[in-house]
């Protein structure tokens, strides 16, 4: 894998000899923006685990820093300490919702990281063992995963001394239906969040996910913890979205076929021409993250044109019908996919476009355009 920065040519245009993942830091800043005007009370921090859902923490975090980003979160110590590496300077909180490990002291203490408590245990193992550590507290209304359960709850707010001495950044909750805004949980879970902030008043408190952000003003409370929405996707798909595409694919094509009806194409012979027609093989498959289970579904583009996938999606190559092309291609050019069709192509595939964006491969040639 290269990284540099560079201006991509167009998607329509030749193509360099390998794939390339293109990362539009400009977008990811807009979008960080836009979801800034949509809670104007309320700071907009940014989920940067899984190396910034793949397309690099590295440039991310240092991007959304310029343009006054100051709460990063992430998964696990390590990727903390990469987020603290690539602020370079800039002043930020960087929370790790993972949990506070007695083995990791040196590690956030030497990171300045903040690890989110997820039991009252790990509370009491803080206080023993580094009380001098900031921290969150995570407390679960409703997604039953992480964070302190109900009776932990009932017995912290009957007992707030129990955080005296202790520097607690953030208390934060998460939304289990927040892509779904109709869903009657989110209301039940703001009034379970709004109950414990009441107890605790002077905490900064955090509820809503990218999601949450677009369910309004009641669930934005102090600081907003978006992912997906500041690299593209569409949290509640089938809703509007204010955010812009950020990423797209640019594979080459390796060599144009002409098919004759009853022609089978690609591993199993899943796939059967019911009539002549142009095939485009392109360098890129399910090692680059474009998943296997796109096979028969989803599409490139080349330019504004979909190019549906045809057959199995192999390791390294993917074909593609040209029978939309109203134009002369040639091995070279460029077929693009995600980009503006992220959904799009998260659908075809059985899944949501977070595991999408997660499995984007190493081996890409990865560029990152500033303006």
């Amino acid at each position: 894998m290269t990284t540099r920065t560079s201006e991509a040519k167009p998607a329509s245009g030749r193509a360099h000899p390998g794939p390339r993942l293109i990362v539009s830091l400009a977008a990811v800043q807009r979008n960080y923006a836009r979801l800034q005007a949509l809670a104007p009370d309320a700071q907009v921090g940014a989920v940067v685990k899984a190396n910034a859902y793949a397309l690099g923490a590295t440039e991310v975090v240092p991007a959304l820093a310029r343009v006054g980003c100051r709460h990063f979160y992430t998964a696990h110590t390590a990727e903390g300490v990469e987020a603290r590496d690539a602020l370079d300077g800039h002043a930020a909180e960087i929370y790790v919702f993972n949990g506070f490990w007695p083995a990791e002291l040196p590690a956030l203490r030497g990171a300045q990281l903040i690890p989110v408590v997820n039991t009252l245990a790990q509370l009491d193992s803080l206080r023993q063992d580094a009380p001098d550590l900031p921290c969150a507290i995570h407390l679960d209304t409703g997604m039953n995963r992480l964070g302190l359960d109900s009776a932990e709850i009932e017995t912290l707010i009957a007992n707030p001394s129990r955080l005296d001495g202790l520097d607690v950044r953030q208390i934060m909750s998460h939304l289990a239906c927040g892509d779904d805004p109709d869903h009657p949980q989110n209301a039940q879970q703001l009034a379970r969040f709004a109950r414990i902030r009441a107890a605790f008043p002077e905490i900064p408190a955090s509820l809503a996910n990218s999601a949450g952000v677009l369910l309004g003003p009641d669930y934005h409370f102090d600081v907003l913890r978006p992912g997906l929405a500041l690299y593209g996707g569409n949290p509640a798909p089938g809703h509007d979205t204010p955010v812009e595409p950020v990423v797209r694919v640019d594979a080459p094509i390796l060599q144009i076929r002409e098919l004759r009806a009853g022609d089978t194409l690609g591993y199993g012979a899943t796939w059967q021409a019911d009539r002549p027609m142009r095939i485009a093989t392109v360098a890129a498959g399910y090692a680059d993250g474009l998943l296997w289970a796109s096979s028969g579904g989803g599409a490139g583009y080349i330019g504004a044109t979909r190019t549906p996938i045809l057959g199995r999606v192999s390791m390294d190559l993917i074909a593609v019908d040209l029978s939309a092309v109203d134009h002369a291609v040639e091995a070279g050019d460029c077929v693009s996919f995600l980009g503006a069709h992220l959904d799009e192509i998260a659908q075809a595939a059985g899944t949501i476009s977070y595991e999408f964006l997660v499995r984007l491969g190493i081996r890409f040639d990865r560029v990152y355009q500033r303006d």
